[in-house]
């Protein structure tokens, strides 16, 4: 029941969130007021993301698990009745296009196998048989998706949009950013709880200086990407995040949280925050506002996706070695604070590594200023 419901919720943000975003760019012109738009979208979203692990911490350990799902049913209503009020109309009146169904459902069918493979690889192993059937199938499946769009009248999604080379970079960046931000939040959750022995309560308020430094890296991000320009901007934001990675990677087991911590919060918050407005910009750059909706799907479901795997990599690369680990420790108590050390060590190293990804996808970018026009 858990699954289905997510998977239904998942369905109503895949609806949201593109639509909110092409909105956005339909509204304000490409340039420096778009950049303001997006700046304040991406200082909120940095913002509401640490807002939701904190929230999560406090709800856990005060009247439940349960709550974090209840809570959001009227924030959800206030702001279905909203929005036909305060959002104007974007829709064509001359333009109908029918649902591409079959891709949408290829697609889908082929990102989930391939989560659900790279999770279930510490248990079957990477040479198994069951790993690499499925491995074949999400090939087939990605595969069969690309046959599917070049055929459909009304492609999901159209590639010729993948012959934009800001487009395709913007979103293989994405997919890298997002997965470091995810296994980010997962495996900081874990250190501090079963590591430095934090309550859920506890772990949440950790969050909230990297939740006020996302908002203040976004909005210098998009003062300094109207006076300068996207691309140096997303390169040192991505760089510092991959620095906070790899502060967490050497945080000891009796790390201080204003010492070890906190600094590299702060660091990998400050940089994640200046990497969404550029990272944004360059989703759009050059796009026709006919298009806008397709490349807001596109770089939602980069973030999404990126989200799923990276978190899905960096478990299948710190786990792998729980058996030995739990081997070594035994009953230990110190021996298992060290395995389970070791463990989110490796993770927060994986995370890094999709920073680095990250930076050097964004180094093969062109300069893109937001003074320019459509």
């Amino acid at each position: 029941m858990l699954i289905v419901a997510r998977g239904l919720q998942g369905l109503g943000s895949a609806f949201i969130a593109p639509a909110a975003l092409s909105l956005l760019t339909t509204t304000f012109a490409q340039g420096p007021a778009r950049t303001r738009a997006l700046g304040v979208w991406g200082g909120i979203s940095g913002l509401a993301s640490v807002v939701g692990v904190i929230l999560g911490g406090l709800l856990t350990e005060g009247p439940g698990w349960r709550w974090i799902f209840i809570i959001n049913v009227p924030i959800g209503l206030v702001a279905a009745l909203l929005a036909p009020l305060v959002v104007a109309e974007s829709r064509d009146p001359e333009q109908r296009r029918k649902f591409d169904v079959a891709g949408a459902v290829v697609l889908t069918a082929g990102l989930v196998l391939l989560i659900y493979t790279l999770g279930q690889t510490v248990s079957w192993g990477w040479d198994s048989a069951a790993t690499i059937c499925c491995l074949v199938a999400v090939m087939v499946l990605l595969t069969g998706f690309v046959f599917v769009e070049r055929r459909a009248s009304a492609p999901l999604i159209p590639l010729s949009i993948f012959r934009q080379k800001v487009i395709r970079g913007a979103n293989i960046t994405a997919v890298f950013m997002l997965g470091t931000l995810v296994t980010l939040f997962f495996f900081a959750s874990l250190y501090m709880q079963q590591v430095l022995n934090y309550s859920p309560v506890t772990t949440g308020l950790a969050y909230l200086p990297i939740a006020v430094i996302i908002s203040v890296g976004a909005g210098v991000s998009q003062q300094l990407v109207n006076k300068f320009a996207a691309k140096p901007v997303l390169i040192v934001g991505l760089v510092l995040a991959t620095s906070g990675l790899l502060l967490l990677w050497r945080a000891p087991a009796d790390a201080s949280y204003v010492v070890d911590v906190l600094p590299a919060f702060l660091i990998a918050g400050l940089g994640l925050g200046m990497a969404f407005v550029p990272i944004q910009v360059a989703a759009f750059a050059g796009v026709r506002e006919a298009d806008s909706g397709v490349a807001a799907g596109l770089i939602n479901t980069s973030q999404e996706a990126g989200g799923a795997l990276g978190v899905a990599v960096a478990a299948t690369v710190a786990f792998s070695r729980v058996p030995e680990l739990v081997a070594w420790a035994g009953t230990d108590p110190g021996r298992i604070v060290q395995a389970r050390l070791s463990v989110f060590h490796e993770a927060f190293l994986v995370g890094a590594g999709l920073a680095f990804a990250a930076v050097l996808v964004a180094l093969t970018l062109p300069m893109m200023r937001a003074t320019a026009t459509k």
